[in-house]
């Protein structure tokens, strides 16, 4: 499949796309495209299994839920910052630049977590640093390789090329979810807090490989000369709307991350570390299909609609988690949500990249990202304040229904708005 070149597209970016072949999942993809989902696979390993030891770390030295979910805010609010910061200055570094500062942090982050005990310290790294306790990507990374991304494919294949982005991190995130069972399997020989210093350590490392992978990018992920980045135009208006809806979804979001999800899932239950790493397993898989399944259902229904009605259902199943009886239930629900919950993630940042013009692009990226991420933020300290006060699961009951509403908000707003391959 060949690219093709758009009036207002930059011919770089039209080369380039004739390359990837990715409208088919089994098509060759361009070095480019190559680099970056193998530094989004490694990325998502790390992520994957830090989301599950950081609470575990914590409690480990002392630390109650409460301060869980202060790391956990310190860590979002800090990537939201960084992250507009990377929008408000795109226009004036380059992409390549960028990525590779953006992984000698996440090389930086992993050390300090590593050798570092102390509370206070703690939350000056979690705030400058990369680490993510969510196991999904809501770092600086994220706009940027996006943009990337959409720069190097025609918009025939850019719903497909996200799928397969998403897609790669959901299954390398379910191998580092499984992969932090090892602090329990190494238990006999080499005690639990040496193991995840080293496994810290190990994040570290995984972001000096992204940083090898990012400096062979090639010089046609940059901006072409006759549409450089600039400043949001013409799309302002539904861009500031989107990113006050991606919000509210964030929120709900962030009272839900892996990290506190593994404490209500140990307190209310008794769960074993592993075991709770096979559950996040599990669901990350699940995540991982349900990222191609988005693809044929965009192609049918439209973005807008895959991304509501996929996302309603996996709502309500958060919320009955809340009244699960027993572990095996949380389970089965957790999995039923999973199915469903991450549809949207490709065919949202599909459409925003669709609904704007290409040289507002990293603008959007970030402008839609940075209030996710505040909102996200936030939300930890609340969950966190919630389940040290209780058990329950009011903070899957909250979130549950903030994302629903989201939800019939987005569709109320934005179903008459077509991205160019729906006209």
């Amino acid at each position: 499949m060949t690219g093709v070149v758009h009036d207002n597209e930059d011919p770089g970016r039209a080369e380039a796309s004739a390359g990837t072949g990715v409208g088919h999942y089994g098509a060759r993809l361009s070095p480019d495209l190559r680099r970056v989902l193998a530094a989004r696979s490694l990325r998502a390993f790390g992520d994957g299994y830090v989301a599950i030891l950081l609470p575990i770390h914590l409690s480990r030295l002392g630390y109650d839920a409460l301060a869980v979910g202060l790391i956990s805010t310190a860590t979002l609010l800090g990537s939201a910052l960084l992250t507009l910061a990377a929008g408000l200055l795109s226009h004036r570094m380059a992409r390549r630049h960028a990525l590779l500062g953006a992984a000698l942090l996440m090389a930086a982050t992993g050390l300090g977590f590593a050798g570092i005990d102390s509370l206070s310290p703690l939350l000056v790294i979690a705030f400058v640093g990369t680490l993510n306790p969510s196991g999904g990507d809501v770092s600086v990374f994220l706009p940027l390789e996006h943009t990337v991304l959409s720069h190097v494919v025609a918009d025939e294949n850019r719903t497909a090329v996200f799928a397969r982005y998403s897609a790669v991190g959901a299954i390398f995130g379910a191998l580092g979810a499984l992969f932090v069972g090892v602090v329990d399997w190494l238990a006999p020989v080499l005690a639990p807090s040496s193991t995840m210093k080293l496994l810290f350590g190990l994040y570290g490392a995984i972001g000096l490989v992204t940083f090898l992978l990012y400096r062979n990018l090639s010089p046609r992920i940059e901006a072409g000369a006759d549409s450089p980045p600039v400043a949001l135009g013409p799309s302002r208006g539904i861009v500031y709307r989107l990113a006050a809806l991606f919000s509210v979804d964030a929120f709900g979001g962030g009272l839900v991350i892996n990290s506190l999800l593994t404490l209500w899932l140990a307190a209310r239950f008794g769960l074993a570390l592993s075991a709770i790493g096979v559950i996040f397993f599990v669901t990350s898989l699940c995540s991982a299909a349900s990222y191609f399944a988005a693809v044929p259902l965009a192609r049918r229904f439209g973005l807008v609609n895959t991304m509501v009605f996929t996302h309603l259902p996996s709502s309500m199943f958060l919320i009955m988690t809340a009244f699960a009886p027993t572990g095996w239930a949380a389970f089965g629900l957790l999995v039923l949500r999973a199915m469903l919950s991450q549809m949207d993630v490709p065919t949202r940042s599909s459409y925003v990249m669709a609904v704007v013009k290409p040289e507002e692009r990293p603008a959007a990226a970030s402008v839609t990202a940075v209030p996710r991420s505040l909102a996200a933020a936030v939300a930890p300290l609340l969950s966190g304040w919630l389940l040290t006060a209780s058990s329950f699961g009011w903070p899957l009951i909250i979130a549950g229904t903030l994302k629903a509403a989201y939800d019939l908000a987005l569709l109320r707003q934005f179903s008459g708005i077509k991205p160019p391959e729906e006209r």
